[in-house]
């Protein structure tokens, strides 16, 4: 079973915090490049993967969707989900992305942010995902980049002389990796780039498109706090059709 830290009250109530949480889509500094992925949302059937807040849900329906389905472990995230929510075209539930079974050939979206790296049996999951599209059907998603994975617990080297350093741990020993983030002991899959695109291509997929994001120089000159991701990509953003 996914660790699932988010029902963690600590790690809850600092996730709630942050700008992605507060703000919405808008607060994450990925959007931007990830909503680009995206196809024409009109008259679409989505499934979002790890929904948490319901924020892409209510985007997607926003966009001009027929339908969202919103899957998440936590039953904290849900209920701010549902609480959020007043469209009865968006329905949430409480499900393992582990085990879960998936409807065939329902949707033309699957979208996930931010939640296959907590995945063990990753493989698993994209055969579900990959199976519950329609011919044509996509696949968009960000993933905690595995040069972040590879560092879970280091941190920045500062040095004397003034500049920092990221350090990779150990890149390709793959499988959990334990970090204090938000709350203690969180585990997550690290795996390489390699493994999450050959797990896809493997799967059916075709990929259309691979990012290691990092911000443009526009959001820079609004967020010069963002700079430090220029050093080591943060998120990995993939797009993939059935």
């Amino acid at each position: 079973m996914t660790q699932n830290i988010y029902d963690n009250e600590e790690f809850f109530q600092g996730y709630t915090q942050l700008n992605r949480s507060i703000q919405g889509l808008g607060g994450a500094p990925e959007w931007a490049a990830l909503r680009s992925l995206l196809p024409d949302m009109k008259g679409t059937h989505v499934l979002d993967l790890g929904c948490g807040f319901g924020w892409f849900s209510r985007w997607a329906m926003e966009q001009g969707a027929v339908s969202v389905l919103g899957i998440d472990v936590s039953a904290k995230m849900l209920a701010r989900a549902k609480n959020e929510t007043q469209d009865p075209q968006i329905s949430y539930v409480q499900a393992d992305l582990e085990t879960v079974e998936l409807e065939r050939a329902k949707y033309d979206l699957v979208y996930s942010s931010l939640a296959f790296h907590y995945i063990e049996n990753l493989e698993r999951l994209f055969k579900q995902a990959h199976g519950s599209l329609k011919p044509g059907g996509r696949l968009v998603c960000s993933i905690e980049h595995p040069i972040y994975t590879a560092s879970q617990g280091a941190g920045w080297i500062h040095h004397p002389d003034g500049h920092k350093t990221w350090p990779v741990d150990h890149y390709q020993y793959e499988g959990p990796r334990t970090t204090n983030w938000l709350a203690e002991d969180v585990i997550k899959q690290h795996r390489t780039i390699g493994t999450y695109l050959n797990l896809l291509i493997g799967t059916g997929f075709t990929i259309s498109h691979v990012e290691d994001w990092g911000p443009s120089d526009e959001q820079l000159a609004v967020h010069p706090e963002w700079e430090e991701e220029r050093h080591r990509p943060m998120f990995l953003l993939i797009s993939a059709a059935r």
